[in-house]
């Protein structure tokens, strides 16, 4: 999978070359790029906003820098069909189904606005050429794309073949059946009067199974109940 980034601040997204993205990227899994969106700008300054049409506060992202940038991203890819996906407070809330669904693209591209938005011109342009999604992360307002697009990136790059040394591992996480996971521990039995339940130390794998599911049923109960009730709707 190739994806790529497009920010004014390009620095933020250094990190995808740490961890299990640093190695999954050296081996071929993902290939990550990252471009800067004033590199697009035409004037001494690498202005890539002006004052919103209309009036109001702050400032807005300028469609021309970002049409620049945009075609030459999906220019030198060579990909015919990718998904552009724009974080957004108005977009749809991800989600680990929506993950599952975009680890499939063959390409991405994360468009991360600042100030007041992007220009909606932009949105409704590559819409009418390619696929395009507005996406958030969350109820809340951060100052920019790069956070949402990290996070996001993560979530879906871990999903990608060879990307997680154990594939069962991801079977059992939070989200993956509409329930969240099970306490984890380890050793020691004892620590600072704090016991391991007696039944993962058991050696039962049918009763560890049966504790693990009840306790995933019960802190979704606790946490998340509005995810217990999706469940219960679907099975209906």
């Amino acid at each position: 999978m190739r994806i790529d980034a497009v920010s004014i601040f390009p620095s933020y997204f250094d990190v995808l070359g740490i961890s299990l993205l640093g190695k999954a990227q050296g081996r071929g899994i993902v290939d990550f790029h990252v471009h800067d969106l004033r590199d697009a700008a035409t004037d001494k300054h690498r202005t890539v906003d002006d004052k919103p049409a209309g009036g109001g506060a702050g400032m807005v992202m300028k469609a021309e820098p970002w049409g620049v940038m945009l075609d030459r991203v999906i220019a030198d890819s060579g990909v015919a069909d990718p998904l552009i996906i724009f974080p957004s407070p108005a977009g749809e809330v991800f989600n680990q189904r929506m993950a599952k669904e975009l680890a499939k693209e063959q390409q991405l591209i994360f468009g991360c606005g600042r100030y007041e938005g992007i220009d909606q011109r932009v949105f409704d342009e590559y819409a009418s050429r390619y696929r395009v999604k507005l996406v958030s992360i969350g109820d809340y307002v951060l100052n920019g794309g790069e956070v949402a697009s990290l996070a996001m990136i993560e979530a879906i790059a871990r999903l990608l073949p060879g990307m997680v040394g154990n594939p069962e591992s991801l079977v059992e996480e939070s989200h993956e059946d509409g329930l969240l996971e099970y306490p984890s521990y380890t050793a020691p039995a004892s620590w600072r009067g704090h016991e391991i339940p007696q039944v993962l130390l058991s050696g039962n794998h049918k009763l560890v199974a049966e504790w693990r599911h009840q306790q995933r049923v019960k802190r979704t109960r606790e946490v998340r109940p509005d995810l217990l009730e999706t469940a219960e709707d679907k099975a209906g």
